[in-house]
């Protein structure tokens, strides 16, 4: 997993949304304690170069980034549709969740 320090620290806004809370069902303690979890994991990606803008959404663009960057094998994400044509500028790929562990288990 890669991840920008901004990416990151969005992340955890998102997460710690109370509307996001009654969906995930996480205390803010919970959460707090999978973020840093998660942290221990992620390789951080120092962000050099910008294409701003390649998504519909610019609110995309930090994790187009983040895999840019960090050189990522794939883009792993539920929301393939915004990263669809901007991925194959840059010979990215784009995959689910789902289709990436397919992958592993094949």
């Amino acid at each position: 997993m890669l991840a920008s320090p901004p990416l990151f620290l969005e992340y955890e806004d998102v997460l710690m949304r109370p509307d996001q809370r009654l969906v995930h069902g996480l205390s803010e303690a919970q959460v707090a304690r999978s973020l840093a979890a998660m942290a221990a994991l992620i390789e951080p990606v120092e962000i050099h170069f910008r294409w701003r803008p390649q998504t519909a959404d610019p609110g995309d663009e930090m994790v187009l980034e983040a895999a840019l960057n960090g050189r990522a094998d794939a883009l792993v994400t539920f929301n393939v549709r915004d990263f669809s044509s901007a991925a194959p500028r840059f010979g990215l790929v784009i995959a689910t969740p789902r289709e990436i562990l397919e992958r592993m288990e094949a």
